[in-house]
């Protein structure tokens, strides 16, 4: 998979595969101080129609935690179907470090620099 840089975030875009037979590509920005698979805003997610699963405590990056609602969606990742996680949290989308295990991530931290996933 590749992505490029944009404002000195490492962003991929990733086809999720919802419900209704619909296909969104959206963009996510790669952070890897979250362990999880995908993060979305609320917002998003409720456009979206991402089917809710449970409610979960995170620890965010201050040490605080703060109950977070859990969806759950299908993505296309390196030509497979997987279904993952999505907190409802933050601003932007996030893609976590659950996504990236077993794989070799590379950035060229440079306005349009390249981003790749690779298998390790």
């Amino acid at each position: 998979m590749t992505g490029t840089v944009h404002s000195l975030r490492a962003c991929l875009t990733v086809p999720l595969h919802l419900s209704d037979d619909r296909h969104v590509l959206l963009e996510f920005v790669v952070d890897t101080g979250f362990e999880g698979a995908l993060a979305l805003p609320l917002a998003l997610i409720e456009q979206l129609g991402l089917p809710f699963e449970l409610e979960l405590d995170s620890i965010m990056a201050d040490g605080n935690a703060v109950s977070t609602p859990v969806h759950s969606t299908t993505i296309l990742w390196q030509n497979q179907l997987l279904d993952v996680a999505v907190l409802g949290l933050g601003e932007l989308p996030l893609l976590g470090t659950s996504l990236l295990k077993n794989y070799r991530l590379t950035v060229d931290f440079e306005e349009q620099g390249i981003v790749t996933i690779q298998p390790l």
